[in-house]
């Protein structure tokens, strides 16, 4: 990566630094721009009920946020990772719904839900760890994080579902279906924070915590 392995207090900043991240970064921001100019220009009939033009506000924002607060702040260095990490998921969601995944593949649904909270969580610790060194709770931090996200982000999509606002009116949920997607979620988040703080903490073994 072309710094020394203990240059930085954390290993995030190191992977910020990083040639390799940055371009991840931008293919996804790009990927990510590209795939909703296809949606709701060309439209194909896998994105029709699909309330793309809804979508595109919150999660082109994953993409555009972070620059924004990044330049107003002037943080050095970029968060590259953090930046992927936390538009990762957006762009995924909407690959499934352009390739028509979601509906030819259900276990899709699932999928994303422990694998999109993964990463979300691994976001919230690249962006933690860019300014906290300490390891003590991170786990559970970053469970907690991923626990209240997919609880708001149910709400949210009860909430579009019912008034069929955006033109989601046609989501099916049922109770069955909000409680696995917790579960799976919250899964994840937990999956996701404990391989943030091995990838992206401060430098040493997972057992090396502060007591």
């Amino acid at each position: 990566m072309g710094d020394n392995l203990f240059a930085s207090p954390t290993k995030v900043l190191t992977l910020d630094r990083s040639a390799a991240v940055r371009a991840i970064n931008i293919g996804v921001k790009v990927a990510l721009f590209a795939a909703f100019f296809v949606a709701i220009v060309i439209e194909p009939s896998t994105v029709e009920g699909k309330a793309m033009g809804f979508r595109a506000p919150l999660f082109l924002a994953s993409a555009v946020l972070v620059p924004v607060i990044a330049k107003l702040r002037g943080w050095e260095p970029y968060p590259h990772a953090a930046d992927a990490l936390a538009a990762a998921p957006f762009l995924l969601d909407t690959l499934g719904n352009l390739f028509g995944f979601y509906d030819d593949y259900p276990v899709t649904d699932d999928i994303l839900h422990a694998l999109n909270w993964i990463l979300l969580v691994m976001a919230y610790h690249a962006f933690r760890f860019r300014n906290v060194h300490e390891r003590r709770d991170a786990v559970m931090l970053g469970y907690g994080f991923g626990a209240l996200l997919i609880i708001w982000w149910e709400i949210m999509e009860w909430a579009v579902s019912e008034d069929g606002f955006g033109g989601a009116g046609n989501l099916s949920l049922t109770y069955e279906d909000t409680v696995f997607d917790l579960f799976l979620s919250s899964t994840g988040g937990l999956v996701g924070s404990v391989i943030g703080l091995a990838l992206l903490g401060p430098r040493g073994s997972l057992g090396d915590v502060r007591r």
